[in-house]
Order: C-alpha cells, then sequence, then structure tokens
C-alpha cells in the first residue's frame, strides 16, 4: 500500500491583498471616474500653492459666470469641471466613489460621460440665463455676472439622479424622493442660481432614462445570445453520432 500523505495547506489570502485586489477591480471598472478624481486631486494640490487672492482671480478665470462664458464657453465649461472651489478634495473622493463609480459601471464610461457631460453644461447655460435674467430685470446686482463658479457639482447631480432607475422597487421611489428633497428644498427656502443648477441637473440626470434601458437592453441580448450558443453546442453534443466500433 503506498503511504498517504495529507493535503497540502491551503494558502489563505490575506486581507490586505484581498482588499487591495477588490480595491484595483472596482477602479477598473470605472476608469473615468477615477481619473477625473486623479486631475481634481491634482488641481487641489496647485490651488493649495497658491496666495488667497491669487487663487481667487486664478479661479474667477475658469469659472461658468456670464463674463467667462460670453467670453469663451467651451474653454470655461471644460475648465470649471476641473477645479473645485475650496480645496477639499476628500469629500470629493468619497462622492466619486459612492455615485460616480457605480453610474460609470453600469452605463458605460461613454454614457456615464454623457450624463455628466449634459448635466454639467445645460445645467449651468440654465442656472446663468436664470441669473442673466436677474441682474436685467433688477433682481441681482451687476456684479454677480462676474461671480466665482467652478466645480463638479452639476454632473454629481446628474450622476446621482440617474442612479435612481438602477436601485430595485420600491426603494427605488425612496431614493427618488431622497434626491428631491436634497436638490429640490432649496429652491424653497431661499433660492440661488446654484440651487435652480442643481435641480436643474438632478432632473437632466432623470431624463438619461433611455440611456440606461439601452444599456440593459444590450446586457440581455448578450445574455441571450450566450445562452443560445451554449444550446447549440448541448444539441451538437448530444446528437453527435456515436464512433464506429
Amino acid at each position: 500500500m503506498t503511504p498517504s500523505h495529507p493535503a497540502p495547506p491551503t494558502r489563505l489570502r490575506s486581507a490586505p491583498v484581498t482588499w487591495l485586489r477588490g480595491a484595483g477591480s472596482w477602479i477598473r471598472g470605472a476608469p473615468g471616474t477615477y481619473v477625473w478624481l486623479a486631475a481634481l486631486f491634482v488641481t487641489t494640490v496647485i490651488v493649495h500653492q497658491m496666495s488667497p487672492d491669487f487663487e481667487e482671480d486664478f479661479l474667477r478665470q475658469r469659472s461658468t459666470n456670464i463674463h467667462e462664458l460670453s467670453q469663451n464657453p467651451v474653454r470655461v465649461l471644460i475648465s470649471s469641471a476641473f477645479w473645485i472651489d475650496g480645496g477639499e478634495w476628500l469629500p470629493y473622493a468619497v462622492l466619486y466613489t459612492v455615485f460616480h463609480a457605480p453610474a460609470e459601471r453600469r452605463l458605460g464610461t461613454l454614457r456615464w460621460l454623457a450624463v455628466a457631460a449634459a448635466a454639467h453644461i445645460l445645467a449651468t447655460l440654465v442656472s446663468e440665463g436664470v441669473l442673466a435674467w436677474a441682474i436685467r430685470h433688477g433682481h441681482a446686482p451687476e456684479n454677480a455676472a462676474n461671480t466665482l463658479d467652478v466645480g463638479v457639482s452639476y454632473a454629481l447631480a446628474g450622476v446621482v439622479a440617474v442612479l435612481t432607475y438602477y436601485i430595485q422597487r420600491p426603494w427605488r421611489y425612496v431614493y427618488l424622493f431622497a434626491v428631491l428633497v436634497v436638490y429640490g428644498v432649496p429652491l424653497i427656502t431661499g433660492p440661488t442660481f446654484t440651487d435652480i443648477g442643481h435641480i436643474t441637473a438632478a432632473l437632466i440626470g432623470l431624463a438619461c432614462y433611455p440611456l440606461t434601458r439601452h444599456r440593459h437592453h444590450h446586457r440581455r441580448r448578450r445574455h441571450r445570445h450566450r445562452l443560445r450558443h451554449r444550446l447549440r453546442l448541448r444539441l451538437r453534443r448530444e446528437t453527435k453520432p456515436p464512433p464506429a466500433q
């Protein structure tokens, strides 16, 4: 009889290694989110090296205010999405991980970017249009046309809203109610042009429902294709004649 040998002990992965692999997989599934977040980290470090006066003037030139939009709208609409007013990066790292990353993983990078860009651009134009109307009719001071307005909150609001369609019922309605409360209540308590921009961005995100359906349809079609392919292979094996003796 051959002597029995004990099975080799299984090598357990350490918790840090497992966590790092999981974090790496999560980041790879949402590349656009974390490239954008890395860019915000770099620009935040740059802002921290500036004097307060220079920082305000520097950010004002990249603001999506009425003055800058009238001079070079494309430049400021793009550049404003890469600077944070206030210099606090860590809260955005949390928000991007909680909202942007899941949205990108579900929608795909291109559709996620389309939602974020639409919310950022259209909400900016709507809010600044309302502000221009208010200035023209004497409801806001003239210097409001050159206000400081940079950041990524409009894009975030749109992405937060579009995630509504990926939450199972009945929690979907609870989530939707929370979104509308968060972005809608400021319009009642004391609206500003940024509050108008936030609720506009959230409504734009909700209007992006067709993008979520297209993604689901593509996944279902791909899943059905794989099932049909497996079924054909199984039938082929079952109907294959046995080899001749």
